[in-house]
């Protein structure tokens, strides 16, 4: 079976992380999330892939050339304009020969069972099968109920309070038959959540709900993503960490220079040749990229800390994100989920708090911002 994985978006709650890189290309752990992605997909023996992008597509192909080097195949489509979750898949049609395929949204972090997705499509002989996952507040998603069968009764979405009936949420991934795509408009922004969906339940194909309390996370928002990189530490699903176990739940890469006295207890990640010089202090939650530089005096907790920054003496780094090459002076302190563009440089004697966000290659001035 394909898979098509949908790639295109902005990111535009993600900015400024998203000026610069597309979604999907973001680090999970100091790996591309789409690099996790496909391994797991991989790990189901899914291993024909389609890319759909659309925004910044050449990082995609850049990185992953045809998918060689992680023993798939992959394929790019890019959209010369947004077509919308169900367009995107119509326009890659006459790459799925005619067979069942999955449609996975690219930017969602699960540990969703696919064997026994596919198991439950085949045993339904559903025409569409939907995974589904229970939330808290199902306000901001699109509604699924189903009856004691496990087939569709209605799309709800977002609905109000009054309108909610269910707590089962479409969880972004799909096990379609190949038929279905002849009530899809080609070359048109179409959606599966708001057009294909109702429109084949109200023809009365099969459809039906793949209920999962498998882990489950929309990453969309730097909030989701920080949380993303904490329930991982965490160990709330399986993650395998790409670097050595140094001490318990420390992972570091090799060439880092470091002692056991800048490392708190656990979970605690540091990239490959990144230097921890001496009384700087890494705290738990913390992930540090690749080729970094974290000068004396300063701690990290609780923050993503993206390749090549460089951190100077006697900063406090607490609760925020910093992209790649973000270069910060020294007596800095950057918390709160404040969210660091690339390229980015703070000079010295600067706070950075209250959900500040700084846009990519801009310059702070000494002193500049002190909330």
């Amino acid at each position: 079976m394909k898979a098509v994985i949908l790639a295109g978006g902005k990111g535009t709650r993600m900015r400024p992380l998203t000026y610069l890189n597309p979604k999907p290309m973001l680090p999970l752990i100091n790996k591309p999330f789409m690099e996790n992605f496909i391994l797991w997909l991989k790990g189901y023996g899914l291993k024909e892939i389609i890319l759909s992008t659309c925004f910044l597509p050449d990082v995609f192909k850049d990185y992953f050339g045809d998918g060689g080097k992680i023993d798939v195949k992959l394929t790019y489509i890019t959209e010369a304009e947004p077509l919308g979750t169900c367009g995107a898949v119509k326009n890659v049609e006459k790459y799925l020969d005619n067979k069942a395929f999955m449609v996975f949204n690219g930017d969602i972090l699960t540990s969703l069972n696919l064997k026994n997705m596919i198991a439950f499509h085949k045993a339904k002989k559903a025409d569409i099968s939907i995974a589904l996952t229970p939330v808290e507040d199902p306000t901001a998603y699109g509604l699924v109920p189903i009856d004691k069968d496990s087939k569709v009764k209605e799309f709800l979405e977002k609905p109000s309070f009054d309108e909610i009936n269910t707590n089962l949420i479409n969880a972004g991934t799909y096990i379609i038959e190949p038929h279905l795509l002849g009530h899809v408009p080609p070359n048109e922004n179409y959606s599966f959540e708001r057009g294909l969906f109702p429109k084949a339940l109200k023809l009365g194909y099969k459809i039906y709900g793949f209920v999962s309390n498998a882990y489950w996370l929309d990453v969309g928002t730097p909030e989701k993503y920080l949380t993303a990189h904490i329930d991982i530490l965490d160990r709330k699903m399986n993650f395998k960490f790409p670097y050595k176990k140094v001490l318990p739940n420390i992972y570091v890469g090799e060439g880092a220079k470091f002692s056991k006295e800048n490392l708190a207890m656990g979970p605690i990640v540091i990239g490959e040749k990144t230097v921890l010089e001496k009384d700087s202090r890494i705290l738990p939650l913390t992930v540090i990229g690749n080729n970094c530089i974290i000068s004396g005096g300063s701690s990290i907790s609780e923050s993503i800390i993206f390749d090549g920054c460089h951190i100077g003496k006697n900063c406090i780094i607490r609760n925020s994100i910093l992209s790649k090459n973000v270069k910060v002076g020294d007596n800095v302190k950057i918390e709160d989920m404040s969210i660091i563009g690339d390229n980015t440089t703070i000079e010295h004697n600067n706070i950075l708090k209250n959900g500040i966000k700084i846009n990519v290659d801009s310059l702070i001035a000494e002193e500049q911002i002190t909330f």
